[in-house]
């Protein structure tokens, strides 16, 4: 089994954070979204995982590319880096990584986590993971027969034909046949919202004779914008609530007052402090005379006298007093 995880965009819904970090690697929980992401794939994968791919941005640097091998090594596989210097398209950035494009092969786009019981079924050619949305025009969706086979890919409809959304993790019982099919879009330069897009592979190989089912998620999180990071970083922490590896033994809570679920990280000091619930403190943060809840602060962060909700705190950020909901680059000041 091949995991290949497309992840060249710049994140620029995600700024300021990721002007300085990359958006795979923002932390929820305490872990980069990548990193839970692959672990949660290693984890349903029913076999073990040969080879982690990842497509990236070259600007993201030596730094991120090699925390990205690191990710590939605790989950025991050997760890490849792909570049994407043009956001072409979604077949594109997963033929980027064409030489990991062989026997059975699991796609997904980083900036997405789930909760599921996946199945990759062996009497189909793949399956494509869906969730119902309400407003399905920003989505690849699907259309499914009687028997939950897909008919019909439609690429972010204009007028409503499904309410079934793609959610970026797609199972492939063949990597070669579904390269040939994206090779051959590029080589045709058929294109679609001026994009080589996946979908359009999967219908040419369904018009073949491929047979795609579509999987369901029992939860889908969105990592897209602030307020989505917020919101799924809450999830992660109400379903790892029990977990006691959430709060450091190194971290020095002095006295302040923990309402679970929290992550707290190496070295954190709370001072006459209220923190939480659905609170991520990375380490290295002091957080003084102040109430913090449903936010991400990041490391080596100093929040004095304030009370923090609904924020994303970059890291070594300083706050100093007033009610706020924040989302602050790395380096800021407030107050």
């Amino acid at each position: 089994m091949k995991i290949i995880v497309p992840m060249a965009g710049m994140g620029k819904r995600m700024r300021p954070h990721t002007h300085t970090t990359a958006k795979p690697l923002l932390p929820i929980a305490g872990k980069p979204i990548v990193q839970r992401l692959v672990e949660d794939l290693a984890a349903v994968a029913g076999e073990p995982v040969e080879e982690v791919a990842f497509v990236v941005n070259p600007a993201f640097g030596v730094k991120v590319e090699n925390e990205l091998l690191e990710i590939a090594k605790r989950v025991g596989a050997k760890g490849t880096i792909h570049y994407q210097e043009v956001a072409l398209g979604t077949a594109h950035a997963i033929l980027c990584a064409e030489s990991a494009l062989s026997g059975r092969v699991i796609v997904a786009f980083a900036d997405t986590l789930f909760r599921a019981q996946l199945k990759l079924d062996k009497d189909c050619d793949g399956v494509i993971w869906v969730n119902k949305v309400d407003d399905p025009r920003p989505f690849g969706v699907v259309k499914l027969d009687g028997d939950g086979i897909i008919t019909e890919f439609v690429e972010k409809p204009v007028e409503f034909v499904s309410d079934l959304a793609i959610i970026g993790i797609y199972y492939f019982a063949d990597g070669e046949r579904l390269r040939k099919e994206m090779q051959y879009l590029l080589d045709n330069d058929i294109k679609e919202k001026g994009e080589y897009q996946l979908t359009n592979a999967m219908e040419n190989m369904k018009q073949k004779g491929a047979r795609f089912k579509a999987g369901a998620v029992d939860v889908w999180m969105d990592c897209g914008n602030k307020n989505a990071m917020v919101d799924t970083n809450t999830k992660v922490l109400g379903f790892l609530k029990d977990s006691k590896d959430l709060v450091s033994p190194k971290a020095n809570l002095g006295g302040s007052l923990v309402i679970s679920p929290c992550f707290i990280g190496e070295n954190v000091t709370l001072v006459n402090s209220i923190v939480g619930p659905n609170v991520s403190i990375e380490r290295d943060a002091v957080i003084t005379n102040s109430v913090v809840r449903n936010s991400i602060v990041r490391p080596a962060v100093h929040i004095t006298d304030a009370v923090i909700d609904n924020s994303m705190i970059g890291e070594r950020a300083s706050v100093t007093g007033k009610a706020m909901d924040l989302s602050l680059s790395d380096d800021s000041t407030v107050g």
